[in-house]
């Protein structure tokens, strides 16, 4: 789109939202806070995970990040004048925990109150989710010992009965397929461990704590509604052989529904047919696990970012965050989409599958699906700054970003407004991955998500203009 049609394109959007929508924007605290080092703060898995040479693309660390435990204000200010209804953010558990068990550090309870009382000044509603990757490496074994389920219970209550009558809502997990897939089974995230199917003890116990956190935090009387984070990329066969069809399933399976099903049905899925021995840890499941994971939610978080297309047999070893030895090792592979453009990561822009994610949610969960956010969706490319010719303004032109999310919330609105199966669906909200560049975990800095650019030298913010684009999205409701 010509610069033109962007502008007309984002009053057109913004006058189709449905009243209450809720537009936002979405960050972690490992990947922008910093300040590893300062008030106490303990070591998480991925401290540890980035100090293992190899383990960062561009070997760097998240000491200094994009220094938003000293810019707070300079922060919320943006989203202040972006206009967005919500923040999206987590709490970082080993700044308020070090060791994952013991009374909350006050240190950490003054930043994120100063946080709060922030957002609450400039009329943004808050969204904190309580954990976002970043295990107390104190937790030994961390989710693959059940007992890290319990002591994240423990963490929920605490952080509720402190911050219950001041969050606006709540997220429980971040995202646990990719933990458990590229954490403990391929090695790629931290904790850096390639167990394969092994790791599937690592899912079920963070959707025990997800259910232990829900109890806990309803125990607390939060006065905000509570949901869990779950990505979802729809899975397609790379051709019409059987062999890619069995291993779309199994993937589907691996990727989707054993994170899904859980929750939202109180079961695991079954197994696909031949590979029921790969799930020999999902097999004898206590009943009393799944009631206490499929607590009733008041929201389902739905991220988003790229469909996947499984072919069988061994390939390159590529998974969505870096190449894999372990992932080598399996008898399928993740085929490259060469009909659609891709990002700065190299995922392909394919919107239309976000309309088929939200299909596949109304379709497989039906009436027990609650209210859908999209907590995430945003895409990495490269950006650079430039001068205004005519002012000397700094300047960054990512049209390419303005494209993808114009695109991804248009096919969001009219998945859910179409007629189809995901027309049944209550969607109430759209977050953008992510306000700020950050430490993209182990692709370091290489990789740009935000809608407002960091110097990385010196912390100057500088907004995109996707970041505009976005403001006259907000403006046009």
């Amino acid at each position: 789109m010509s610069p033109d049609e962007r502008r007309e394109f984002a009053r057109d959007l913004g006058s189709r939202l449905p009243a209450g929508f809720t537009l936002g924007v979405a960050t972690s605290a490992f990947q922008i806070e910093g300040a590893t080092h300062e008030g106490g703060r303990g070591e998480s898995v991925w401290d540890a995970f980035t100090s293992q040479p190899g383990r960062v693309v561009d070997g760097s660390t998240a000491d200094r990040a994009a220094d938003h435990y000293h810019r707070v204000p300079e922060d919320v200010e943006l989203m202040h004048d972006l206009g967005i209804d919500s923040y999206r953010f987590s709490f970082a558990w080993p700044r308020l925990q070090p060791e994952g068990k013991g009374s909350l550090k006050q240190a950490g309870v003054d930043f994120y109150e100063r946080l709060l009382d922030r957002l609450d000044a400039a009329g943004v509603a808050s969204m904190a989710t309580l954990f976002h990757w970043d295990t107390p490496n104190e937790l030994r074994g961390g989710w693959f010992n059940r007992d890290t389920a319990q002591r994240f219970g423990d963490f929920a209550l605490q952080m509720g009965e402190r911050f219950g009558d001041r969050v606006g809502s709540w997220v429980t997990v971040n995202e646990p397929a990719t933990v458990t897939l590229e954490g403990y089974a391929l090695g790629v995230h931290a904790p850096g461990a390639s167990r394969l199917f092994n790791a599937l003890p690592a899912a079920h116990h963070q959707l025990l704590g997800h259910g232990l956190a829900v109890q806990a935090l309803r125990a607390a009387d939060v006065t905000g509604p509570i949901g869990i984070v779950n990505v979802h990329s729809p899975v397609v066969p790379a051709s019409g052989s059987e062999a890619d069809a069995a291993f779309a399933s199994l993937f589907d399976v691996l990727h989707n529904r054993i994170f899904a099903d859980p929750v939202l049905l109180g079961r695991y899925p079954v197994a696909p047919e031949g590979f029921e021995p790969l799930f020999s840890a999902l097999a004898d499941v206590d009943p009393a696990d799944l009631l206490v994971i499929s607590e009733k939610l008041d929201f389902y978080g739905l991220n988003y970012y790229a469909p996947s297309k499984i072919a069988a047999g061994s390939g390159a070893p590529a998974t969505p965050d870096g190449a894999s030895a372990a992932m080598a090792s399996l008898p399928f592979h993740l085929e490259a989409w060469p009909e659609f453009p891709v990002t700065g990561f190299g995922w392909p822009i394919a919107p239309e599958f976000l309309g088929t994610a939200l299909d596949d949610l109304a379709t497989r969960y039906g009436d027990v699906l609650p209210p859908v956010v999209i907590t995430e969706n945003g895409a990495s490319f490269a950006d650079a700054v430039t001068l205004d010719p005519d002012d000397g303004t700094p300047r960054v032109h990512d049209g390419a970003r303005i494209d993808y999310l114009a695109a991804h919330l248009d096919a969001a609105v009219r998945a859910v407004s179409g007629g189809g199966a995901a027309s049944v669906i209550d969607l109430r909200g759209y977050y953008v991955w992510s306000l700020l560049d950050n430490f993209e975990w182990a692709a370091g800095y290489t990789q740009r998500f935000g809608l407002v650019h960091v110097d990385f030298d010196d912390f100057t913010r500088t907004p995109k203009d996707s970041y505009h684009w976005l403001r006259r999205v907000a403006e046009s409701r």
